[in-house]
């Protein structure tokens, strides 16, 4: 990881996250290689003479101390002076917008604040990294909607390197300056939020981060060094780049984004245009999710559509639709 960067680790449960956590912050040694902090060889150091810090997913706060007095513990442990303490105190508390709250008790907070001050707390000491494991998971979709812009925007004005856990698509896309993709204790791809979602290296990457149709395919045909034709399973052909398919590869997986998909009741392409049948429509607020079965050869795809107040035309359950792709928007997976 680089010096000041927002790195998320993603994945499902179970894949390794917080183990690699446990052994950045010295509760686990690695079997193989080393790990440095500010090129230093810390792979067999204790935990505290590491400079790192860690947010952990319960708040872990003192019940019976104050806010001030939760944020001032880990430098009352280091003996930092009493006077530069009250500063660094201070400063924390004003980072995290909790002026006003210093005399309150936990059980007096809401679970939004009681988070800040544990993120207060993790962060007076001044540690190079700090951890975060899954700290927002607790709280209820829009407090934490929030907490994620709120920690971004502390990161950011500290310069301070994260490393966040979380198995949560989405937070990971909107807080993250790269992610690293982890599936069965290893790193499947390691990019930045536009790379992960746009160009995934695998189809478990493609499957996990957001949505994609993952439909396999076989290559029918190139065309010169520009175009090839693939065919789907079941039948239907798609013209693709040459580029796109790799060299040797007979068999893939195509991945497609359900808002890629182009759908219209009129023609709207002049190629990789096919039919199909809406078998289902989901509301979803500002999205319609739909579930097409194309005319030939029975493929069943997920797209989505801004709803019917936002489009000239209404698509639902029952219509037949003409599909459309553009050529960028399909990613040959392995």
């Amino acid at each position: 990881m680089e010096a000041g960067e927002f790195i998320t680790l993603l994945g499902p449960s179970g894949c390794g996250k917080t183990t690699l956590l446990r052994a950045l912050s010295g509760f686990e040694t690695p079997d193989e290689g080393s790990i440095h902090l500010a090129g230093k060889d810390v792979t067999h150091l204790p935990p505290y003479r590491r400079s790192v810090n860690q947010v952990f997913q319960s708040y872990a706060l003192f019940p019976h101390m104050t806010v001030r007095q939760n944020i001032a513990f880990g430098l009352r442990m280091k003996k930092v002076p009493a006077v530069e303490a009250g500063i660094r105190v201070d400063e924390a508390i004003e980072l995290v917008a909790l002026r006003g709250f210093e005399n309150r008790r936990p059980h007096q907070l809401s679970g939004g604040q009681r988070q800040r001050v544990a993120l207060a707390r993790a962060l007076v000491p001044r540690p190079h990294v700090l951890l975060l494991d899954e700290p927002l998971s607790a709280l209820d979709a829009k407090l934490r909607r929030q907490m994620q812009l709120e920690l971004k925007r502390i990161q950011k004005r500290l310069g301070m390197t994260f490393v966040f856990v979380t198995h949560d698509q989405e937070e990971a896309l909107t807080m993250s300056d790269r992610i690293a993709v982890f599936n069965e204790g290893r790193i499947e791809q390691l990019g930045t939020p536009g790379e992960i979602y746009h160009n995934p290296r695998t189809a478990f990457v493609a499957d996990f981060i957001g949505e994609a149709n993952l439909v396999p395919a076989t290559l029918v045909s190139r065309n010169g060094s520009a175009t090839c034709v693939v065919r789907l399973d079941g039948g239907l052909n798609l013209t693709l780049k040459t580029g796109q398919w790799p060299d040797g590869l007979q068999r893939a997986h195509l991945a497609i984004r359900p808002e890629k998909i182009l759908i219209s009741k009129s023609l709207i392409l002049e190629e990789n245009v096919f039919e199909a049948r809406v078998t289902e429509e989901v509301f979803q607020g500002v999205l319609d999710r739909l579930s097409l079965e194309c005319a030939n050869g029975g493929i069943r795809l997920t797209a989505v559509v801004a709803n019917e107040s936002a489009i000239m035309e209404a698509i639902h359950e029952g219509d037949s639709v003409w599909c459309g792709l553009h050529s960028d928007d399909v990613v040959v997976v392995p």
